[in-house]
């Protein structure tokens, strides 16, 4: 196996080819290894988000649930589960909730009976869209001093990214 360590060349303090050693975390340092980063940013939005969510009686799972829905109505537990970056059971229970509230229905697809898809209703909208101007301002206050080309280049980052997590997980 060939490692293109090209990437940390402006973080290591040695030649990073695949004729040396791995590096190490520590030669890496917590500040530039990537998937830290990525879960503090994570647990920081979604600490912050959790207390403004329950001022709109929401979970985090709940709230998640309707912003996916709210694009992209009709999908199965599965594939919400997936875009929510959500336990599958977990979200059974939150449709459960979501249901009884009257913000989400379910319904068979009509391709298949037997599979049964999720559906925002009216009420699901219009409490995500109460929620959506708190979520926004912590969007912004995220992105504050970054212009519009570092944003796009961070995007599209983390696009690359996601895509090589998904063909390393298809191989």
């Amino acid at each position: 196996m060939t490692r293109d360590l090209a990437f940390l060349s402006g973080v290591l303090h040695r030649e990073a080819d695949a004729e040396t050693s791995l590096p190490s975390l520590a030669e890496i340092g917590l500040n530039y290894f990537v998937p830290y980063l990525l879960n503090r940013i994570a647990a920081t939005w979604n600490a912050d988000l959790a207390g403004e969510l329950r001022k709109y009686d929401l979970t985090t799972p709940q709230m998640r649930a309707l912003a996916v829905l709210g694009i992209n109505s009709g999908l199965t537990i599965n594939e919400l589960s997936t875009l929510t970056v959500t336990e599958q059971s977990t979200m059974s229970r939150t449709l459960d909730t979501l249901e009884a509230r009257g913000f989400v229905g379910r319904r068979p697809r009509a391709s298949d009976l037997r599979v049964r898809e999720v559906e925002i209703t009216a009420a699901g909208r219009e409490a995500f869209d109460a929620f959506w101007p708190v979520m926004f301002q912590h969007y912004e206050q995220m992105f504050r001093g970054i212009g519009e080309e570092e944003f796009s280049q961070f995007v599209a980052i983390l696009q690359k990214v996601l895509r090589n997590i998904r063909l390393s997980d298809a191989e």
